[in-house]
């Protein structure tokens, strides 16, 4: 955003320097000194922009109030305004003196105003801490397209458009926009340019606006123009020098004032007219004439110099005999002439003040289709534009010397040349763009889009170019993605439009059939990806829309990319009837709901594809729809209504498919929904308001009061306190303000939650100034919600919105902020408390007007997904983007980032979209549904029943039929009559045999007659298909013929095959051979083959597995899954190197053209600019243009069929008028009989004439003659045997034509009766009711009384009446009939003609199909030799092509033997290593030449190696090293090993050098075969050199030879009847009468010729055009080349430094890729693994041993234990026994003292034994803790035996 602003720093001379209007003189002579010293502080100042982004409202608030001060005490001139029938008003000249201190006075030219001290500032709570740049405009979207002259160039690159209370400058080629703010804040009326372009006026709106002129480029404010209109200017015009400006205004004034604008004084000023005046101008000739236009007028302005000075004298346009009407565009011409335009769209040509002339085009057509928004004039041309999107250049010599020819006052003319800028286009304004060489013009077009047009009108005429499209009218509704940088808006010109607000880019539009009203983005639960919109449109029909990046989709070959962005129809459905006004989806994206006029809201399901869930029905036309938020604890609907209703309600259940199928309506009827009906309470509150404000004041007043009292009472003393009680009674309290209800509801405007039931509101009209704080009521079922009133329970008073309610509101993400739009279009900010939805504190507030004050309602505002931006959208048109201020530094270059598409969205199928406004809604669909389904059901009843019903009446009518044949006075059947049923029976058979024996001798006659009938009937019946009929006309003597048509001749029949078709030429042939060729490559693309398991295997599977099994099995497939994935791998790079090889085998080479291109050149290069007759000797007859018979039967059967299918209609038209007439005649037939019956009724006297029924000729109905019957037979046997009694041939010939006329008559007679019968029966049965009260009549003689008299005269009149409407109506059917049948005659007179034609060409194309026979055969011979040889060269091609692929093989083998060579050399150079001081002799070694056997046939071949041209390319580098070396290979001996080598190293180079040798005599074997492939191809190329001439030659022969056909064909005469006003040929004004050097050429095939110029000039500069984007994009196709060169060296080297520093060298990495799987290893892991689970169950199988053996040791153990216890007792008893006979032996003696031996031995093995199961229970433990552990068995413990015991 750039801004203006002058850096005054000192204030107080930026102060003085400005000036707020015109000032009294007085007051200038006082500040003259002042003023100098401000006009050079001012010369000092330079303006300056700022760049988008940066602050915008600059300035000091105590600087801007002054400036308002001091605008409002300004002085204002007064002007008079005449009154009576003056024809002018006017103001007084200044005196000599005054005029003189004026001269003095001048404004310095270099003296500006300080913009910053001009322009509008936000207004800001005084006290509050809120930022003037809160918001900051960043970018504006729309564009004011239907305001008049809303589009001005200031130079060749930057245009000036208004927007709102900005003045947009936006640069056409770096799309920059520079803003100027209004200086009222009020709005701008009109712009307006300097003609030198030096200059621009802004004229703006509000009380007593100004006139502010800029300077340009610098846009500092130069001069200020005030007191010109009271409200608004309407328009401004600088004369043609730029010294004087003209301005006019608008409602209620329409002030003409002349402006001497550089010194800021009006010189003349008037009221122009009383009605809207949309123009003023100068005459360019004359400064001193205007023109004044607007609506139902024209008026002529002159400056005359009258005795009291210059006046404005106006001279109002009089219409006369044209229809008053809006003039819009108009222009002076040089004489003083007016030419001006009309709303029909003709022009009307001014003089004299009245009109002179009305120009329209030839047939009546108008000059434009619709009015004439401008004319001008330029380059001695008048061009016009019209609502029509014309421009339309006129020759200025014959409109300024147009006059009138006839009484009509018209005069028509044709325009030079016409441009249409495209559909769906209305021009409002143009101007033209200063370009040299170039005839360019800007155009506006109020559909919302500006144009760039060309009117060179040359053969590098450029097309209409759209340079920028915006939205046309109001913006209905705007919507903000969640996820990023876009918005989307709709409006009701039919579009869908997305933004890019953050770097300013408008992305993409898509069209619709009616307008959009609502729109808001699907939720990222719904669309993770947000990526959809959903609008609403003014038919009911609600669409989804997703938007993608066209850039991930699938690259097509030829695919340009068009935009940044793409969107696409997702889903589309009709739940309403009237416009959708509202979309919201709940929290948690699981339901859609939808609002409308038609007063519904329709609930849909989304996870299910938006599937219906119902809808409920509102008491008004819903206007808003809002969710609650997570914060309450249940999700419930707000619906807001335009009537005063706002609604509750809850979240709609979800039915299953089953319920939900049987239902007959989607309206849900049991939804407890919550209402409120607002009722107002503004007079209340302003009445406590009055109360708090009188309380206030009379407390201030009392205090006054107590004051003064003890004044007076310090002063006066008890006179002081009379005097104040006399000053109180006389005081008197002014009443209340009453409580006032309006009685029609004021609309709500918007609204939002609050908390769980209650809500805000914001009304218009009456209610408006207050936001109003609501509540729901309980639900009550049972209460009328129309009768009910509520009330809001608290409300916020709003400053300065009592006639601008807020129409708009959207919170901060921190609900910190309240934005709200305005009906005047102001934007208003309320900072809130933090978690305050209750608005606690709404007095700090920031406010500023953005958009148009007087139709610039901001219908839609919405903040960013990180509240960064704010956006607005009014009904201006307009769309603002704003920066939210903020204490974080934004970033500089923000982009939106445009969603991916989903995978397959450019496969998906484009669902059919609803544009008829008509189609059935959801609702009436289903019921429409139901209501067939309930017919058809009705039908199949009642059909039902009428079989019943006539089985019934069958059974009656027999019973009738009996009861017929019986006597009345009783009833029998018929059989009681007959006497004997046999004797009946009897008769029956002997007269059927009677009829069987006649018919026996008669078969032999009847035979014969029947051939020759059949034979005349196929020889002149079968062969027609329709006979002639003449329908006669019933009055007149008109009458109409069939056509007598014979069958289909064999022409139309059958279609011979045409013998010569067209040979396809050679690049369709090579593209089938393409593609082909793709397709056998595709069918046999490489595939992996998977082996399958075999029958044992498959056995396994339905065993059950062992563990062992399963690991091994694992193995296995982990090994055969490695070595897949390497085959895999393998495969891969073999098919990237096959797709590589592929692609630079495809690359066409530097010199390759395309054959389209060649194809066309050559076509080019012999059809343009060469229209060759067919007559003209070097005539070559295109090849699709060639015939021959079978072309020329097919083309004369075509003419057959078509000829026949006319004459075939015609018939059927007869026919039907034929049975028009049978059907006529049969309603006049009854109409008669009914007539009879009521004149039967009525006196003689009273009848009218019956008229005569009309006739059915014979001829009418031909098919008659061909029927007959017995009583036909008789009569023409009668005729036959009398013709044969008399033998005069007169007497015959007559008898013979009576015979015919009484067989005619006869028939035609008995088919009469026959037509006849049934309206003869149907008329009796029509009036037997009408019959039978004459006939009671008759047998009563008696007189009649009154009553019955009265009802005679009553059906006297009835009758009389219904005779009358019979005659009519028998008048009417024969008139019509009559009518009908004159149409159809002239019909046909037409096609008689045209079938006369028919059979002449017919005649013609017959004799081209006998001359075309005559030269097939020589044709078909030139053709079969062309066909063979054009063969013979395609196979010789595929030949050459085939020899070129072994060539291509051979080679590949080639440089792969080569590369073998290296390899060996390279892997012998690794072998040998670094610094090996025998590398140079063992490299020698393997290099030495050595002539072997096998080597003398291939170096006896050394010639034929010469002779390829490729061998010296593709010798190694080694080989030439190897030949340099050959003479030092004499000095060493290679047969010895040297001392201190490597034996080893000397074998191997001895080995290496062998397999040298072999890859040596391989690469000879392949460059012979090389060398003899080649010289096959040389041989074919010779031979298809060859063959190609011989093609050329036969092609020559055949083209001569259609040539010489042709000419033949000249010769043969043809017949073209034309009329006069064909002929062009004339001599001297008359038609020669030998015409045979004419040409007769279609109107069609010259109109093509001169389209055909067009289009190659267009074509030729689309050619250029695109030869130098060709150009560009090679340049850049090669910068990107080596840049991707590059690029690719750095990931090479990048690469290359990885495989360094991961593997230690640079390694193959398709070889690690393709490393396979080491079998030997694996097969060794797998018999491992098998060995040690072998290992592990023999393992299992000793540890079950071992544990039976523990087992059986534990048993063995408690045995031992049990035998340790018992010797432990017996141990013990020994022991006591020991005792006793120690003490005995003791008491013996001391014989046994010591211990015994064996005591000892047992102690001893006791103790071992101890020791022994002491280690055994440590090593039981140990292995417990080993087995204990993972894998291991776990054991039960071991019991001690006493546990156990």
């Amino acid at each position: 955003m750039k801004e203006p602003d002058d850096q005054d720093t000192d204030g107080g001379k930026s102060e003085r320097s400005k000036s707020d209007g015109r000032q009294s003189h007085s007051s200038r002579s006082a500040s003259e000194p002042a003023m100098k010293e401000d006009y050079k502080s001012v010369e000092d100042t330079t303006g300056e922009t700022f760049t988008e982004g940066e602050e915008s409202y600059l300035g000091d608030d105590e600087s801007y109030v002054e400036h308002l001060e001091g605008s409002s005490s300004s002085s204002q001139d007064d002007y008079v305004e005449s009154i009576g029938n003056s024809q002018y008003m006017e103001t007084p000249v200044p005196d000599a003196e005054e005029a003189e201190e004026e001269v003095k006075k001048k404004i310095s030219e270099s003296f500006f105003y300080d913009y910053m001290e001009l322009a509008s500032m936000p207004f800001v709570t005084p006290d509050s801490d809120i930022p003037l740049d809160l918001l900051t405009l960043v970018h504006s979207f729309g564009y004011d397209c239907r305001k008049r002259a809303n589009l001005q160039l200031l130079d060749s690159n930057m245009v000036l458009y208004v927007a709102g209370n900005q003045l947009i400058l936006l640069n056409l080629k770096t799309k920059e926009q520079t803003y100027l703010r209004s200086s009222s804040g009020r709005g701008i009326g009109v712009i307006g340019v300097h003609p030198q372009k030096t200059y621009f006026t802004v004229a703006e709106k509000g009380v007593f606006p100004k006139i502010i002129i800029y300077e340009y480029p610098s846009l500092r404010p130069y001069r200020i123009l005030q007191d010109g209109t009271d409200l608004a200017y309407a328009y401004v015009d600088f004369n043609c020098d730029g010294t004087l400006l003209a301005s006019v205004g608008g409602s209620p004034d329409y002030t003409l004032t002349i402006w001497n604008w550089k010194e800021e004084q009006p010189l003349l000023r008037t009221k122009a007219f009383s009605q809207e005046v949309f123009k003023v101008t100068f005459n360019p000739e004359d400064d001193e004439q205007l023109t004044t236009s607007g609506s139902g007028h024209i008026k002529f302005w002159e400056m005359a110099l009258t005795f009291t000075g210059l006046k404005l004298q106006g001279s109002l346009g009089r219409f006369g005999k044209t229809a008053t009407n809006d003039i819009e565009g108009y222009m002076e011409l040089p004489d003083g002439k007016v030419l001006s335009g009309s709303e029909w769209g003709n022009m009307l040509l001014w003089e004299g003040g009245h009109i002179k002339v009305e120009l329209s085009r030839a047939a009546g057509k108008t000059c434009h289709q619709g009015p004439i928004n401008q004319i001008m004039l330029d380059e001695g041309e008048v061009i016009t534009i019209g609502s029509d999107g014309y421009v339309r250049i006129w020759d200025f010599e014959t409109i300024d010397t147009a006059d009138t020819i006839d009484e009509t006052g018209l005069l028509e003319i044709e325009p030079i040349n016409e441009l249409q800028v495209d559909k769906n286009v209305r021009l409002f304004s143009m101007i033209k763009m200063n370009e040299i060489g170039n005839n360019f013009w800007l155009s506006q077009d109020s559909n919302g889009a500006i144009w760039k047009l060309d009117l060179s009108f040359s053969n590098i005429t450029q097309d209409p170019e759209c340079l920028f499209s915006f939205h046309s009218g109001a913006i209905e509704a705007l919507a903000v993605s969640p996820l990023t940088y876009l918005m989307a808006t709709t409006s009701l010109d039919c579009s869908v439009r997305l933004y890019d607000f953050a770097s300013k880019t408008p992305l993409v539009q898509m069209k619709f059939k009616q307008g959009g009203t609502a729109l808001t983005w699907v939720p990222r639960r719904v669309s993770n990806s947000g990526a959809q919109i959903i609008a609403g449109f003014e038919d009911g029909v609600v669409r989804i829309l997703e938007l993608y990046d066209p850039e991930g989709l699938t690259s097509f070959v030829g695919r340009k990319r068009v935009s940044d962005a793409d969107i696409c129809l997702k889903q589309v459905f009709k739940p309403h009837t009237s416009p959708v006004t509202a979309l919201a989806y709940d929290r948690d994206g699981e339901v859609l709901a939808t609002g409308s006029k038609d007063q519904t809201v329709f609930f849909f399901e989304v996870e299910r594809g938006y599937k219906p869930i119902g809808y409920i029905t509102t008491p008004g036309p819903v206007c808003q729809l809002t969710w609650s938020t997570a914060s309450h604890p249940e999700s419930t609907l707000l619906i807001i209504c335009e009537n005063d209703y706002v609604l509750e309600a809850p979240f709609p259940t979800i039915k299953e498919e089953e319920e939900d199928h049987d239902v007959v309506s989607y309206e849900i009827k049991d939804m407890c929904i919550k209402c409120f009906h607002f009722s107002s309470i503004k007079s209340q509150i302003l009445r406590l308001i009055e109360i708090a404000k009188r309380k206030k004041q009379k407390e201030l007043k009392e205090k006054e009061k107590e004051e003064r009292r003890k004044s007076l009472e310090a002063e006066m003393g008890e006179d002081g306190e009379k005097e104040l009680q006399e000053e109180e009674e006389e005081e008197e309290e002014e009443p209340l303000p009453e409580i006032f209800i309006p009685l029609t509801p004021c609309h709500i405007l918007c609204g939002f939650y609050s908390g769980p039931g209650k809500f805000w509101v914001s009304l218009g009209g009456y209610d408006s100034g207050f936001l109003y704080h609501c509540e729901f009521p309980p639900y009550d079922k049972s209460s009328d919600i129309t009768e009910k009133k509520d009330e809001p329970f608290d409300f916020r008073l709003l400053e300065d919105t009592e006639d601008n309610p807020i129409t708009a509101i959207t919170f901060s993400i921190n609900q910190e902020m309240m934005f709200c739009g305005m009906q005047n279009g102001a934007v208003r900010v309320y900072i809130l408390n933090k978690n305050d939805p209750s608005l606690t504190n709404m007095e700090d507030y920031w406010h500023f007007s953005m958009h148009d004050n007087n139709y610039g309602c901001i219908n839609a505002i919405s903040t960013s997904f990180d509240d960064r931006f704010l956006v607005t959208a009014g009904a201006d048109s307009n769309i603002f983007v704003f920066n939210i201020f903020s204490e974080f530094e934004l970033k500089k270059v923000m982009k939106a980032k445009v969603p991916s598409p989903r995978v397959g969205i450019e496969t998906e199928p484009i669902p059919e979209d609803i544009e008829d406004p008509k189609a059935y809604s959801i609702e009436n669909a289903r019921r429409k549904r139901e209501h067939d389904k309930l017919m058809k059901e009705g039908e199949e009843v009642k059909a039902e029943k009428r079989e019943r019903i006539k089985a019934l009446r069958n059974q009656l009518q027999k019973l009738l039929q009996m009861n017929e044949e019986l006597p009345k006075h009783m009833q029998f059947k018929r059989t009681d009559f007959d006497l004997d049923s046999k004797i009946r029976a009897e008769i029956d058979r002997k007269t059927a045999n009677k009829i069987q024996r006649v018919e026996k001798e008669l078969a032999w006659e009847k035979e014969k007659h029947q051939l020759g009938l059949r034979k005349l009937q196929n020889r002149f019946r079968d062969s027609l298909e329709s006979d002639t009929i003449v329908v006669h006309a019933i009055q007149s003597e008109h009458k109409i013929s069939s056509y007598r048509l014979v069958k289909s001749s064999k022409y139309s029949k059958s279609k011979r095959p045409s013998q010569s078709e067209r040979r396809a030429s050679k690049f369709e042939r090579f593209e089938k051979e393409g593609t082909g060729r793709k397709d056998s490559q595709r069918d046999t693309g490489g595939s992996i083959s998977v082996p399958e398991e075999s029958i044992i295997e498959k056995g396994k599977k339905f065993r059950p597995k062992t563990l062992s099994e399963i690991m091994v099995e694992s193995q296995i497939e982990k090994t055969r899954k490695l070595i897949l994935k390497a085959e895999r791998a393998q495969m891969k790079i073999q098919q990237r190197k096959k797709e590589w090889e592929e692609m630079y085998n495809s690359k066409p080479g530097d010199d390759y053209e395309d054959p389209k291109d060649v194809q066309a050149i050559k076509e080019a290069q012999l059809y343009m600019g060469d229209f060759n007759l067919k007559t003209a000797p070097d005539y070559k007859i295109p090849e699709h243009m060639r015939v021959n018979a079978a072309k020329k039967e097919e083309e004369l059967g075509h003419l057959d069929s078509m000829a026949y299918a006319k004459k075939m209609h015609m018939n059927k038209c007869i026919v039907s008028l034929r049975d028009l007439k049978v059907a006529v005649i049969e309603e006049i037939q009854c109409l008669v009989q009914e007539l009879k019956n009521i004149q039967s009724t009525l006196h003689v006297s009273k009848h009218i004439p019956i008229p005569q029924i009309p006739q059915i000729y014979p001829e009418e109905v031909p098919e008659k003659r061909f029927q007959y019957d017995e009583e036909t037979l008789l009569a023409f046997k009668r005729q036959q045997m009398k013709n044969q009694a008399e033998m005069a041939p007169r007497v015959e010939k007559a008898a013979s034509a009576g015979s015919a006329g009484s067989f005619l008559r006869l028939s035609s007679g008995k088919d009469g009766d026959l037509t006849t019968s049934d309206s003869l029966s149907r008329s009796s049965k029509a009036t037997v009711f009408n019959l039978d009260i004459p006939k009671f009549m008759e047998f009563e003689r008696t007189d009649p009384t009154e009553v019955e008299l009265e009802i005679m005269k009553r059906d006297e009149i009835k009758h009389l009446y219904m005779q009358q409407y019979l005659i009519n109506r028998i008048k009417e059917l024969i008139v019509t009939f009559d009518a009908e049948l004159r149409l159809l005659r002239h019909r046909k007179l037409k096609l008689d003609t045209q079938m006369k034609l028919s059979d002449l060409h017919h005649v013609t194309l017959f004799q081209e199909m006998l001359l075309l026979k005559n030269f097939e055969k020589q044709e078909n011979i030139l053709q079969e030799r062309v066909n063979s040889l054009d063969k013979e060269e395609q196979d010789m091609q595929w030949k050459i092509n085939e020899t070129l692929k072994e060539m291509e093989e051979k080679k590949n083998e080639v440089a792969k033997i080569q590369d073998q060579e290296k390899a060996l050399y390279a892997g012998f150079q690794a072998a040998l290593g670094e610094n090996n001081k025998f590398a140079n002799f063992l490299m020698k070694v393997l290099k030495k030449r050595i002539k072997r056997v096998k080597k003398k046939k291939v170096e006896g071949d050394a010639d034929e190696d010469e002779e390829s041209d490729e061998s010296s390319e593709e010798e190694s580098s080694l080989e030439s090293d190897e030949d340099e070396s050959g003479s030092e290979d004499e000095v060493f001996d290679d047969s010895i090993c040297p001392t201190n080598c490597d034996k080893g190293l000397f074998e191997l180079a001895l080995q290496l050098r062998e397999k040298r040798l072999d890859i040596e005599e391989a690469l000879v074997e392949e460059k012979k075969v090389i060398d003899n492939l080649r010289k096959e191809y040389d041989t074919l190329s010779k031979k298809v050199k060859i063959v190609a001439t011989n093609l050329n030659m036969a092609e020559e022969a055949l083209e001569a030879y259609q040539r010489e056909k042709q000419q033949r064909l000249n010769e043969l005469l043809v017949v073209i009847p034309l009329k006069l006003h064909q002929i062009e040929y004339v001599v001297f004004g008359e038609i020669p009468s030998d015409l045979s050097g004419t040409l007769v050429f279609s109107n069609h095939s010259l109109g093509r010729l001169q389209e055909r110029i067009v289009q190659l000039h267009e074509e030729n500069s689309q050619q250029q055009k695109l030869n130098k984007d060709c150009r560009e994009r090679r340049k850049q196709l090669i910068r990107e080349k080596r840049e991707m060169a590059k690029t690719i060296q750095k990931m090479e080297e990048t690469v290359n430094q990885l495989m360094v520093s991961k593997f230690g060298r640079v390694v193959n990495l398709e070889a690690l890729q393709t490393l396979s799987v080491n079998t030997t290893l694996e097969e060794l892991k797998i018999k491992k693994l098998r060995k040690e689970l072998s290992n592990a169950k023999e393992m299992k199988m000793w540890e079950e041993k071992i544990a039976q053996m523990r087992r059986e040791l534990m048993m063995k153990t408690k045995e031992h234990t049990k035998k340790l216890h018992q010797m432990n007792d017996l141990c013990t008893e020994k022991k006591k026994l020991d005792s006793q006979l120690n003490i005995l032996q003791n008491q013996q003696g001391n014989a046994f003292q010591g211990p015994r031996k064996a005591d000892i031995v047992a102690r001893e093995k006791v103790t071992e034994l101890i020791q022994v199961q002491a280690e055994r229970i440590m090593a039981l433990k140990e292995e417990v803790a080993l087995l204990r552990k993972k894998g291991g068995l776990v054991l039960p413990p071991i019991h001690s035996p006493q546990e156990n015991e």
